[in-house]
């Protein structure tokens, strides 16, 4: 009888083993808002932190919250096209893109992330991009996911790991943790890098000024700046030539973080841009 008992205490402890899912999925099914994977850096496992920290404590979603002076919940704004934000300039949260600012303004000691969506995902500081084709595989937490199209990105959240991030969602709600929606309008995700800025740095400067696939005013529209934006240059050519304001230039430069080029005319500095090398055909 001993030995049975024994026998049948193995089987069970064996049958619990193998019906039990693995660690990972155990967080990611548990709602934890963590560091769900090994792999990321300090830097962004701090990030995830400092964002774990504000939907642990149930803070709103406010559109236009988090976008302040210096990072942190602000009352947001009335959103005319989301009757649901009524109550936003009441609340004291952070949209999307105020989220993730804070998220990293935390974990680096400085106020690298300061835009929106689409700002953010383009920033110069990234280490990397990764497609919607690449899948969540590459992704480490920390990492940022966006929304949308490169004409218009909407809608950013931090990765955490195991499929799951952590988000400001949308108007009524609070923060929260939800599964990577892959699917949809799904565009793909970058990964920071808060050290020393690298490479050529310009400021452009006027709003709604558009990135193109080519050195042309006829070529496809990429991005828009909203306002002044801090660009990374790789290389510049003359061109197309380009008016405003009274000036007129040929200059184009090739902007790496957005696969795209920009008129030097929209750039802050000489009409060729100093430091700057030619580039190869």
């Amino acid at each position: 009888m001993l030995y049975r008992s024994v026998l049948l205490g193995t089987l069970t402890a064996l049958l619990v083993l193998l019906l039990s899912p693995p660690a990972g999925a155990a967080a990611a099914a548990d709602g934890r808002c963590a560091v769900l994977a090994p792999g990321a850096s300090p830097t962004a496992e701090r990030a995830v932190a400092a964002a774990c920290a504000q939907v642990d404590a149930g803070v709103w979603y406010s559109w236009g919250g988090g976008h302040g002076p210096q990072p942190g919940a602000t009352y947001g704004q009335v959103d005319p096209d989301d009757p649901a934000s009524a109550h936003d300039p009441e609340r004291l949260g952070f949209d999307c893109s105020g989220l993730v600012r804070y998220a990293y303004a935390q974990a680096a000691g400085s106020d690298l992330l300061d835009g929106v969506a689409a700002g953010q995902f383009y920033t110069h500081r990234a280490a990397g991009r990764f497609t919607a084709a690449e899948g969540l595989g590459p992704l480490l937490p920390g990492d940022l996911l966006v929304w949308g199209t490169p004409q218009r990105l909407h809608h950013i959240a931090v990765y955490l790991g195991a499929g799951r991030m952590a988000e400001a969602r949308q108007s009524g709600t609070r923060l929260m943790v939800s599964d990577v929606r892959s699917a949809g309008d799904y565009h793909g995700a970058v990964r920071i890098d808060p050290g020393p800025e690298t490479g050529h740095l310009f400021r452009t400067w006027g709003s709604g000024v558009w990135t193109k696939t080519g050195p042309s005013v006829r070529a496809e529209r990429v991005h828009a700046f909203p306002g002044p934006t801090t660009i990374r240059v790789a290389c510049q050519k003359h061109a197309e030539s380009v008016t405003s304001d009274g000036y007129t230039n040929d200059a184009w430069s090739y902007l790496p973080d957005y696969g795209a080029w920009v008129s030097n005319i929209y750039v802050r500095g000489p009409a060729w841009l100093d430091g700057v090398p030619a580039c190869a055909d």
